[in-house]
């Protein structure tokens, strides 16, 4: 197999650069030769560095910086080499770095490419579940080019991780159900439709509960302040970033992923491996993942389905034990062990056609 340049923007600590380090440590683990070229000093720098994947830290401070480009170029250039984008900007740095080297990228993202030109050039694009090989085929990318690598998580290690809990981390009193969602602070995670979906079941259903959303991003503070003129304040909890929010989770009653865009979603994911019921949208690869009775889907962009989805799992023991069923099979699939073996053919191929 070729050296595998992995590019990774790096600039922040969410689902993506999780599954990055994630990969590099498995393939790290199959004494794969490979480098991470990545911003200096990030989570994603760190923790690489930590399981002994070869990092070249880069003062990457903008999404097309040319000192980014100039590493990647330069790491390709050490020996025959694989380009491995693994966000949109680093698309941008690989394919303009790789020279003769073949390049591939990952798509974590079911929405439309916004520059779907810029992917065309790639030796393969791997979607992350299904719902994401459909929009690059709508996209314009050769079926050809296309390969299904879902994302996997690591299921020993997250029910093996220290607990911390959460009501303590979230300043939240005890009493009431707890409900807990991780993801950005972004439109698309559906955050809004979710608040949403809270005041009803507090301020309309009078349900005893909190709802604890775990993540930054730039419509947190607007969400926060929307909370202050609403009669369920003190039931919506936004307390922001934390670097290893599974370690959260056990403390919770249910998780709730009301995303309007979804590539696969791991976090669900996370919340499958220690036994917690699920409500989802069916947006995305959101749909995959409760497809085997893993819990209730409800429609994406409705906030009284998702509160009805949710009133349905805390009243209904049954079925928040089929749910827990249903994820502990589910969370068998999505191994972080599959997705390695699934990218090492992907690279395997790429050789072989060079």
């Amino acid at each position: 197999m070729k050296r595998i340049v992995h590019v990774a923007s790096g600039r922040e600590w969410r689902g993506g650069q999780k599954q990055t380090w994630l990969l590099a440590r498995e393939l790290q683990r199959a004494g794969v030769d490979q480098v991470l070229v990545t911003q200096k000093g990030s989570e994603l720098a760190r923790r690489a560095q930590a399981d002994g994947v070869p990092v070249r830290g880069v003062a990457w401070t903008m999404g097309l910086d040319p000192r980014a480009w100039w590493a990647a170029r330069s790491e390709a250039r050490h020996a025959p080499a694989i380009l491995h984008a693994h966000d949109g900007h680093a698309v941008t740095i690989a394919r303009w770095a790789a020279g003769n080297a073949p390049w591939i990228a990952t798509r974590r993202n079911s929405s439309p490419l916004r520059s779907p030109e810029n992917w065309r050039g790639a030796a393969r694009v791997v979607a992350i579940s299904d719902a994401v090989r459909r929009q690059l085929l709508d996209d314009g990318i050769p079926e050809g080019r296309i390969t299904l690598v879902p994302s996997g998580v690591d299921a020993a290690e997250i029910r093996a991780a220290p607990h911390e809990e959460l009501r303590t981390w979230a300043g939240i009193p005890n009493g009431g159900a707890l409900i807990v969602t991780v993801a950005a602070a972004t439109k698309e995670k559906g955050i809004f439709d979710a608040t949403a979906a809270a005041g009803r079941l507090v301020a309309k259903e009078h349900r005893d509960l909190h709802w604890v959303f775990i993540g930054d991003g730039p419509v947190r503070q607007a969400v926060a302040s929307l909370m202050e003129h609403e009669g369920f304040k003190g039931r919506i909890h936004l307390p922001g970033h934390h670097p290893d929010p599974a370690r959260l989770l056990r403390g919770a009653d249910l998780f709730v992923m009301p995303s309007l865009s979804e590539g696969l979603g791991t976090s669900v994911l996370d919340a499958m491996a220690l036994d917690l019921p699920v409500v989802a949208t069916d947006a995305g690869g959101l749909r995959e993942l409760l497809s085997d009775g893993a819990g209730v889907t409800v429609p994406a962009g409705d906030p009284d389905a998702l509160a009805d989805g949710v009133g349905r799992m805390l009243d209904d023991p049954e079925l928040r034990r089929r749910s827990i069923e249903g994820g502990r099979r589910t969370v068998e699939r999505y191994s972080v062990a599959a997705m390695a073996a699934g990218m090492r053919s992907v690279y395997d191929s790429v050789s072989a056609n060079r």
